[in-house]
């Protein structure tokens, strides 16, 4: 398995990696060769040993798509999104039936104990019905033009994509793909349509969809705050921080905080969005938060709290 999955590697390489001596692994390969397994040494300085171009060994009959689908154990429901329900199913089994008694009994007893749920809280799964071919494109290094769904004028548009990966981001699934020389992310639910369009491409060797996706992320949530509040924080309010501000608000509030007045309220920076969101975000906070800037955000905060005293106070 180390020579299928690694290459050639030295008979010191080898014992390395199984924690053998050298001379045992001469042993195994001379147990491998009688065997019938085509393995063969390489001499000179880069020699070692390999096995014969192509040959691979099958676990129980998996079939390739059973295999990738095993990348899904423990996953259901992104499993089924991209339409490999079944073959993870029929993965599980096979692999069930390879290992041994003792193993077999102590994967069944994992599954017993722990469990992955992908799905954010409070939110129906979205409905993606092109994700499993936006799938097959990105494995097979497919070019497709896509109807997309987004907001703006026009609220339809055509795109040709050269698909990178897709990523399941807290329930939601998002296509990561190069166009015009650009790598963008699309919200795979907006996806109205995909059109193979019979070409391929050759997948840029220097991306990696991990470090993209990460750094996507991470500009994602700064730039959605275009705004900053100046705000004061009662001892209670700093408590709520954590439970009712995102990660990037209460990350910005914690870092930003100073030391606390005479009466233990401190004051920090807040990232909005928008007057709008940083209004409804403030709220959260209650009478533990007072805005000091922008005036707009306090005067919309001052109005409503004067409303809410109107509605609260009538018979």
């Amino acid at each position: 398995m180390l020579l299928q999955t690694r290459g050639r590697m030295s008979a010191t390489e080898l014992a390395r990696a199984l924690e053998v001596s050298p001379r045992t692994v001469y042993r195994d390969i001379e147990s491998l060769s009688s065997a019938g397994v085509p393995v063969y040494a390489d001499q000179g300085r880069a020699g070692g040993y390999q096995l014969l171009d192509g040959y691979r060994t099958r676990l129980t009959g998996l079939t390739g798509a059973e295999a990738e689908a095993l990348a899904f154990t423990g996953m259901p429901g992104p499993a089924t999104d991209l339409g490999l329900s079944a073959e993870l199913t029929a993965a599980e089994l096979k692999l069930m039936a390879a290992l041994p008694p003792e193993l077999a009994s102590r994967a069944a007893r994992i599954r017993e104990c722990f469990h992955l749920d992908a799905r954010a809280w409070f939110r129906e799964s979205e409905g993606v019905p092109q994700l499993a071919e936006l799938a097959n494109a990105v494995w097979d290094n497919r070019v497709v033009r896509v109807r997309y769904r987004r907001w703006g004028d026009p609220p339809e548009v055509e795109r040709t994509l050269w698909p990178l990966g897709v990523v399941l981001k807290g329930g939601v699934w998002y296509l990561v793909a190069r166009s015009r020389d650009r790598d963008l992310t699309y919200r795979a639910s907006r996806v109205l349509e995909v059109i193979d369009t019979g070409t391929t491409f050759e997948r840029p060797k220097d991306f990696d969809l991990a470090s993209f996706w990460k750094a996507w992320a991470e500009r994602f949530e700064i730039e959605q705050y275009r705004m900053t509040a100046r705000i004061r924080l009662s001892p209670a309010g700093m408590a709520l921080v954590p439970y009712v501000l995102g990660f990037h608000e209460k990350r910005v509030v914690r870092a930003t905080a100073g030391e606390p007045d005479s009466a233990g309220w401190v004051t920090a920076d807040l990232p909005i969005e928008t007057i709008e969101i940083g209004h409804t975000e403030v709220l959260k906070l209650g009478a533990h938060a007072e805005v000091l800037e922008p005036q707009e955000l306090r005067d919309r905060l001052a109005a409503t709290a004067r409303a809410l005293a109107e509605t609260y106070s009538s018979e």
